[in-house]
């Protein structure tokens, strides 16, 4: 730790929110596990998501993805349609440390988070205590998303946060490799109690 924790920032899929298509495929495939995973490893990857993540309208990603798969068109329409259904919803313990955070008073908090642009209105209303947040940065809305150094620069010039001082969470290992190279104090989460384990040595007072 280099300085005084005065900031921390979350990342929100799979941080604050549980996340996952295959909640909606399982149900759409019956069940059957090994045609989901064939499905969004083969047609609607994560490669293909995250495009719509750095701006790519869904309205382009599906015709492109449609004409490479026009045999599994409506299965391809589903994903963006039924998208809302793939949060089981908040991950409970750490949007309570979220809260206790906020609520001390003691540290801004923000989040950064890669989102289609698109969605985020509705992720606002599935999620109100987004709006709680000093201050979000949505990738789908910056054209540039995490791993990518842009978007970190981003919001520490936007809101004039000092990168030592600061904490940052995150599930994604690449996103946590690059906000390192920017002096930030990066955690790769993995469960609520790794979490806390991992800040206690930040002697945090919420």
């Amino acid at each position: 730790m280099k300085g005084k924790i005065d900031t921390i920032i979350f990342d929100l899929g799979g941080v604050l929110v549980d996340w996952k298509p295959e909640y909606v495929y399982r149900k759409i495939f019956n069940g059957d596990e090994e045609k989901v995973q064939w499905f969004l490893n083969t047609v609607c990857t994560s490669k293909w998501n995250i495009e719509q993540d750095t701006g790519r309208t869904i309205k382009e990603a599906v015709k492109l993805k449609v004409a490479e798969f026009p045999q599994y068109e409506k299965w391809i329409r589903v994903f963006y349609k039924e998208w809302g259904h793939m949060f089981s919803g908040p991950i409970s313990e750490n949007v309570k440390l979220f809260k206790q955070l906020k609520a001390s008073g003691n540290y801004k908090i923000y989040a950064l988070t890669n989102w289609s642009a698109e969605k985020w209105e509705l992720a606002l209303e599935l999620f109100p205590f987004f709006n709680d947040f000093d201050g979000v940065v949505v990738s789908g809305q910056e054209k540039t998303r995490k791993p990518f150094p842009e978007i970190y620069k981003i919001i520490l010039d936007k809101y004039n946060i000092t990168p030592e001082n600061t904490i940052f969470i995150d599930d994604n290992y690449d996103n946590i490799l690059t906000s390192n190279k920017l002096k930030l104090n990066g955690i790769h989460y993995k469960s609520p109690s790794q979490l806390l384990k991992f800040l206690s040595p930040f002697n945090l007072n919420f």
